[in-house]
């Protein structure tokens, strides 16, 4: 393995050096800069771990994590994903300060940001789609934090990348599978989360255009749930019961065992075909029961590891995202392929 030493003999600089040269650290002449930073690539000389885990914990990295997790389940994976990773980089001393907060509140996570603010190196956040949200992710990419949002994006904000599903393909994919599914009339009850989360809306968005192709389809009724059971269960419950019609019902995010709940509750599970999205243990508990059809997987253990191995990467590797999104398959699950 290429050592700092030899580096330096071949460039004939001093250890010193190159070390700063390595961690951008001190002045360094823009021609020997330049001599170091060639052998570096010629030599394809790799950092000892060992060496990076002790210069990172020098530094303390520190990052802010931001979730709407409370009384959402889709989140216990996301934050298993997170807290695996966090752990394997433990070593580097990187260290995380996680806040949940329920539901989709622009003053909530406003306050979260305002206690973060001047503590941490990175930020993870799912955030709302909100002006003054993106105005303070823009004021934490500004002062140097480097910013990831996570399942849900803010592309109108400087942040550094996206990690999350392609929320207008998600709907468009449930659009065509309920077409396959159901070959009769179909009148749409909608639930979904909350039109201040991007994702939702564009996966809603996503949906109408797929559907809107077939003249015997047909939307009633639309209803948000802020992603809360006890909410989904009335809403749905009611909507239902003003349209007796639907025989359809499309839950675009989290609410799903409410709104199963609402439809047991109105003895009409032999009468709606309904599709949702993601395997929480309530959803599985649904479709074992063959309530739910369908549901569309979107890899939220896989989405929280990415962000985090994404956030360390830069603060302990200095290394920048390759691309500014970074898109989990949107994936068909029925009983069977759980």
């Amino acid at each position: 393995m290429v050592t700092i030493k030899q580096i330096a003999d071949l460039c004939g600089v001093s250890r010193g050096t190159v070390d700063r040269v390595i961690n951008e650290r001190g002045n360094v002449k823009t021609e020997t800069r330049n001599l170091v930073l060639n052998m570096i690539k010629k030599l394809e000389y790799q950092p000892n771990p060992a060496g990076k885990a002790l210069s990172a914990r020098k530094h303390n990295p520190v990052v802010g994590i931001l979730i709407p997790a409370k009384g959402n389940p889709f989140f216990d994976d996301v934050i298993r994903g997170i807290k695996t990773a966090a752990e394997k980089y433990k070593i580097y001393g990187l260290n995380i300060l996680l806040h949940s907060i329920r539901g989709y509140s622009t003053e909530a996570q406003l306050q979260i940001l305002a206690k973060l603010k001047g503590k941490i190196n990175a930020l993870i956040i799912n955030p709302i789609n909100d002006p003054l949200i993106i105005n303070k992710i823009n004021e934490f990419v500004d002062s140097g934090v480097f910013v990831v949002t996570l399942n849900n994006d803010a592309d109108e904000s400087r942040r550094h990348c996206y990690v999350g599903t392609n929320y207008v393909n998600g709907g468009e994919t449930a659009g065509a599978l309920l077409q396959m599914i159901t070959k009769e009339k179909a009148n749409i009850g909608i639930i979904m989360g909350s039109s201040k989360v991007l994702g939702h809306r564009q996966r809603l968005e996503g949906f109408k255009y797929n559907i809107n192709k077939n003249p015997d389809f047909k939307i009633v009724d639309i209803q948000e749930n802020d992603d809360d059971d006890i909410c989904s269960y009335d809403k749905t419950k009611e909507m239902i019961m003003h349209h007796p019609e639907i025989n359809v019902l499309f839950i675009v995010a989290a609410g799903v065992y409410g709104a199963c709940r609402a439809v047991l509750a109105l003895n009409k599970q032999d009468q709606l075909t309904i599709l949702a999205f993601d395997t929480v243990p309530t959803t599985v508990e649904m479709m074992k029961k063959h309530i739910i059809k369908a549901v569309i997987y979107q890899h939220p253990y896989r989405q929280g590891q990415r962000a985090m191995q994404l956030v360390f990467e830069y603060l302990v590797n200095g290394i920048s995202p390759d691309k500014s999104k970074h898109i989990m398959k949107n994936e068909i699950k029925i009983l069977e392929n759980l």
